[in-house]
């Protein structure tokens, strides 16, 4: 049987940094997962935050004009807004080549390619300016075998999209980490990737190949070595559940950790479609991931309470935690939570 590709076969991303964030025409923060992410997991690397006039909301950043960023240190601009199928917005192609004009290159993750964008790709050629796309997958993408792999693994997975896998995933990395493990955070999104430098974009890949991609990102490794892999989409969204999977059969993952958002009951972009009960998110994910480990559990659940109160998150999280008898925990809140949830994962 032939071996897994290592990981260095992966893509390894060089973006001009520091970074100039831009939200396009964003009315609500659900698809502004890479400015999020970015701001809060690189914040050392995010000058500012660059909004069209018709923007409501900002992520707390400087506002800047791209030629004030330039000045200020960015280098490049990052589209940190997604759309719905990810498409570059031809709203924002003008905010987009005052970017270029002011000398900063562009960094997209979405499906779209830069280049496919026939006034970008000719003042970037003018100028001499580089059109970065993070979402293209390496080639030589195998598929998968199903074999058994060495080394320990983790999957955050979820009841629906944009709720909080990739910030579980690198959350439980770095803890892993305080506790002198090694442990190394998998990125199979484009913010991910813009984060870690590396990793493979997993809903960029040909169906056939997404649980092989997961294999190659999830190498053979020590025994004792955790690969927390960051989750995406949902087994539950009807529009996603294909990568979901693909993703949950080639990470093998022995320990998984359920996400979900505090309040949430309609799968976004789809109202006529609620989230599951967390007991029936859990049983199902464990059934359908015991294709490629048989010995796979679930370890707890990471609760997005972001929208409320500290004293309302504390008490949501014990309750649910009791409802559930497993730990529950939100991992941008430290505390008792989080070294329960942990400790079950590592159990």
């Amino acid at each position: 049987m032939a071996a897994v590709p290592a990981l260095h076969t992966a893509r390894v991303i060089q973006v001009p940094q520091p970074y100039l964030l831009f939200l396009g025409h964003a009315q609500e923060t659900t698809f502004m997962k890479t400015a999020l992410g970015l701001r809060d997991w690189a914040h050392d690397l995010c000058i500012g935050e660059y909004r069209c006039e018709s923007t409501k909301v900002s992520i707390g950043l400087p506002h800047l004009d791209p030629a004030s960023a330039y000045r200020a240190g960015a280098r490049s601009l990052v589209i940190g807004v997604a759309s719905i199928g990810g498409a570059i917005d031809e709203r924002w192609i003008d905010y987009l080549v005052r970017a270029l004009e002011a000398g900063l290159d562009i960094v997209s993750g979405a499906h779209s390619r830069l280049s496919s964008s026939p006034i970008l790709k000719k003042t970037a050629d003018r100028l001499g300016r580089a059109l970065i796309d993070i979402r293209v997958p390496p080639v030589g993408i195998p598929v998968a075998t199903g074999r058994k792999r060495t080394g320990k693994r983790l999957l955050t997975v979820g009841t629906d999209c944009a709720l909080g896998k990739k910030y579980t995933a690198l959350s439980l990395q770095r803890q892993f980490q305080a506790r002198s493990l090694d442990a190394d955070f998998r990125a199979t999104g484009q913010t991910g990737i813009l984060i870690s430098g590396a990793g493979i974009p997993i809903d960029a890949v040909v169906s056939d190949f997404v649980a092989g991609a997961a294999e190659m990102l999830s190498p053979d490794a020590a025994e004792d070595h955790w690969d927390v892999i960051e989750g995406q989409g949902s087994v539950f969204h009807p529009s996603y559940a294909g990568v979901s999977l693909g993703l949950l059969h080639g990470s093998q993952p022995d320990v998984l950790v359920l996400c979900h958002e505090a309040g949430r009951e309609r799968i976004v972009g789809l109202e006529n479609y609620r989230t599951p009960d967390l007991r029936e998110a859990i049983d199902l994910t464990e059934r359908l991931a015991r294709l490629t480990n048989p010995k796979v559990r679930c370890a707890g659940v990471s609760l997005n309470t972001s929208r409320l109160t500290e004293p309302e998150a504390r008490q949501l999280l014990r309750e649910v935690g009791v409802s559930l008898n497993l730990p529950v925990a939100d991992p941008m809140r430290p505390g008792h939570e989080l070294d329960r949830l942990v400790d079950a994962c590592l159990a």
